[in-house]
């Protein structure tokens, strides 16, 4: 279980996130959604230890990891998907998944891992991790690595931001998969009405804070209805 106390970040004399407090069970698929600019990314990289909150505590089963750095916390268990996936120049598919690993894969494994995102390993597994692979199968292969790290506590941030219909489509199915297949903590990030459909859980951040939390078949019909409301204010005054 992962838990945040009271956590304050500000930047440039801006309030991000304000006195934050939320606890993440064990088990649950949990989305957090909310405007562009309510801080979501910036908990997430708070959560990861990418930024360091300006007071407030975070416990991971019991211990507190507030000052422990990224890599300490990826030991312990924490998994995270940037939102726009690191690319490395001269560094293979095959290569990464054996440095996840910690140890050199048997084909067999590389091909179970790559196979279970959609991914063929005799395509994959020697081309570079640069630009010539698309977002969607950069996030893929990202998502192959956290299934291969077999983290506890994974956290996605906007895992369909820059990627096609298509690959957004097998990335549900993924999440889906993963939701059935795992007894991890999965935590993700989007305003897309399908992952927000397969959560057990949502939270919503609006201005820094938590403006509504609960399960899904509560929460979910309100986000339905306010989206539908906001789409008609529009069209009404592009007719104006």
């Amino acid at each position: 279980m992962l838990e945040i106390k009271n956590i304050c970040f500000s930047r440039e004399g801006k309030d991000i996130l304000k006195n934050v407090s939320l606890t993440f069970p064990d088990n649950k698929v949990i989305v957090i959604t909310g405007a562009n600019g309510s801080g979501k990314s910036t908990l997430a990289k708070i959560i990861m230890g990418i930024e360091k909150p300006d007071s407030g505590s975070i416990i991971f089963n019991g211990q507190d990891i507030t000052d422990m750095p990224i890599d300490k916390r990826a030991n312990l268990g924490l998994g995270f998907a940037f939102q726009q996936p690191v690319k490395f120049k001269g560094i293979t598919v095959r290569d990464i998944l054996n440095i996840t690993a910690k140890r050199k894969l048997e084909k067999c494994e590389l091909c179970r891992y790559l196979s279970d995102v959609g991914l063929c390993a005799n395509d994959y597994l020697d081309r570079e991790l640069d630009s010539n692979l698309s977002g969607g199968e950069l996030k893929r292969i990202e998502i192959a690595m956290l299934a291969l790290k077999n983290s506890t506590f994974t956290l996605f941030d906007e895992p369909e931001a820059g990627i096609d219909l298509w690959s957004f489509n097998s990335l549900i199915d993924i999440f889906e998969n993963m939701k059935n297949d795992t007894k991890n903590t999965i935590v993700i990030i989007s305003h897309q009405e399908r992952i927000l459909d397969i959560a057990d859980e949502i939270i919503i951040l609006s201005n820094g804070t938590i403006k509504e939390m609960g399960k899904r078949n509560k929460i979910l019909p309100k986000l339905l209805l306010s989206s539908k409301s906001n789409r008609y204010s529009k069209e009404v005054k592009c007719n104006e």
